[in-house]
């Protein structure tokens, strides 16, 4: 298990860190370049006494006397007092000593190997090295007697370690400021600190990967099309559904909504802040279900997020659930016959009518064997099976005469053609053909279907009423209906609306011995080769 750091401690480390490796860095740049500059300068003042001590007169006369240390070393004393050097050291041309802070060294040699250049070239010129007191830093002079010989040389000293104590004193004040600059930078990330996480509503950044990942997987996992746009009214989320929906070719987000989804009204719930829902609109030639929510940020309303779906799919949905509850009602009322069969079967036994109870069985028996050679044997598609055999139970249970055509005939039906579809068309128009002769005498209902030729034609034919002059141009309208009560006139509909989505046809109208007759011609092919034979 990785461990978890928060924002505000990875903010402090960073900033503090950052600052920490600047001010070291800029520390020992100005520390170099201020050590180079005070050993300039201490260098140049070393040569410049080392010169000056050179030139005086009383030096070079000093050098005629027979104890030439007598004269030299209080000068030199004096003149390493006054200039604040470590030393100031003269010795003759063999570089023995005349002068030293140190009086036991006189008469010894001078130590450090850097008097060549001075006592053979007569140059001035600074220098480091270590002689007795420790590491330091000299200016050399040469003296110069009143021939011109080189008869002397004077070495003024300041030690390396005076000249890093300078450094360090001045780097003091520059740690003041770093360490100043240090606690404002810890306060300053604090205050950056508190500043992310109101904006990140107190999340982790892992916190927000995990809300992000989720997020994602969520809206590819729903159905419904989800688009979400700011207060400026431009697209900041979309998810494939809703990309599939819109026919979207290309990304969205960026966009603004009225060129992604030009009639959406998502503007309006922007300006009121109130939400819609469960609203129809048309959108590329198909009706969507709508909801728009604002999303509100302080009292403010900070963007909307609209979602939408097909209703074809819903009403297919409500549809199947719909087709399923008919298919129970035709189990309910197959059991229910068969089971008034049985108590009149008991009833004639228990008399003693036993002739009367083979010929009822005989009569079913065939009967049943009739339907069963016409829904079986001509008939291969399972679901239209399925489908007649129950509308053969609700027939016998509301005393209609349900006949099937022997010269019927199909095969399997195209695979483009859906079980829900085929369900609704065939369901709707037998069950409205049911209704119609509800109210006849005679209850007469015939099923055709034939997949000769290029088509797969469906024809369901009554001996009711017939369809009412002026009626044909309403009859596919939706919520139109001929009968009496709630929620009808949708049938024929969605009927209409499978038959032309399956690039079919649909007829209508009244036979010549009275009655409906509705035809449904399907292609068998759909333009991309042959797609029948196959099982749904």
């Amino acid at each position: 298990m990785s461990l978890k750091v928060s924002l505000r401690t990875k903010i402090m480390v960073l900033i503090l860190s950052l600052l920490v490796l600047v001010i070291g860095l800029l520390s020992g740049v100005f520390a170099y370049m201020e050590k180079r500059d005070v050993e300039d300068q201490m260098g140049q003042l070393a040569l410049q006494v080392a010169s000056t001590v050179s030139f005086m007169p009383s030096i070079k006369e000093a050098f005629e006397t027979e104890n030439p240390s007598e004269v030299i070393q209080p000068i030199a004393l004096s003149v390493q007092e006054e200039s604040g050097a470590e030393f100031v050291v003269i010795g003759n041309k063999e570089s023995i000593r005349y002068a030293h802070p140190d009086e036991w060294k006189i008469g010894r040699r001078m130590v450090g190997g850097d008097n060549e250049r001075a006592l053979k070239n007569g140059e001035y010129y600074i220098s480091k090295a270590e002689g007795t007191l420790g590491p330091s830093l000299r200016g050399k002079a040469p003296i110069i007697g009143e021939n011109g010989d080189i008869i002397g040389i004077v070495s003024v000293g300041f030690l390396l370690e005076d000249v890093r104590s300078i450094v360090w004193n001045k780097l003091e004040n520059v740690f003041g400021v770093a360490v100043l600059v240090l606690v404002v930078g810890a306060v300053g990330s604090l205050l950056l600190a508190r500043s992310i996480r109101k904006d990140t509503l107190g999340l982790e950044p892992y916190e927000i990967t995990s809300f992000y990942q989720t997020r994602e997987a969520i809206l590819s996992s729903i159905k419904e099309g989800i688009i979400s746009i700011d207060a400026a009214g431009r697209v900041t989320m979309i998810n494939q559904s809703a990309i599939e929906l819109l026919n979207l070719s290309e990304g969205a987000e960026g966009r603004l909504i009225s060129e992604v989804f030009p009639n959406t009204q998502m503007h309006k719930v922007l300006e009121t802040g109130k939400a819609t829902r469960d609203e129809e609109m048309i959108l590329l030639d198909k009706v969507v279900i709508v909801n728009r929510t604002p999303i509100m940020h302080e009292g403010e309303v900070a963007g909307v997020v609209s979602s939408f779906r097909d209703k074809t799919e819903v009403r297919n949905m409500v549809q199947t659930l719909s087709e399923v509850k008919r298919h129970s009602e035709s189990l309910r009322s197959q059991t229910h016959e068969h089971a008034n069969k049985m108590y009149v079967l008991l009833g004639l036994l228990q008399l003693g009518k036993h002739e009367e109870a083979m010929g009822m069985i005989e009569e079913d028996f065939h009967m049943s064997q009739k339907h069963q050679t016409l829904i079986f044997d001509r008939i291969q598609d399972e679901t239209v099976q399925a489908i007649l055999t129950g509308k053969m139970s609700t027939a016998s249970e509301q005393k209609v005469d349900f006949i099937i055509q022997e010269d019927s005939e199909l095969r399997r039906v195209p695979r483009y053609i859906t079980r829900t579809e085929l369900i609704t068309m065939l369901g709707n128009m037998i069950d409205n053909a049911f209704e119609a002769v509800s109210g006849q005498k005679e209850k007469r209902v015939e099923f055709f279907v034939t997949d000769m030729g290029h088509d797969i034609v469906f024809e369901v034919s009554d001996n009711g009423s017939g369809i009412p002059e002026g009626v044909y141009t309403s009859l596919f309208v939706r919520g139109f209906s001929t009968k009496e009560g709630e929620h009808r006139g949708y049938g024929l509909h969605n009927v209409r609306e499978i038959v032309e989505r399956l690039s079919g046809t649909m007829e209508v109208d009244n036979s010549a011995d009275g009655g409906a007759v509705f035809s449904i011609f399907l292609p068998k092919h759909t333009g991309g080769g042959p797609d029948e034979g196959d099982d749904q």
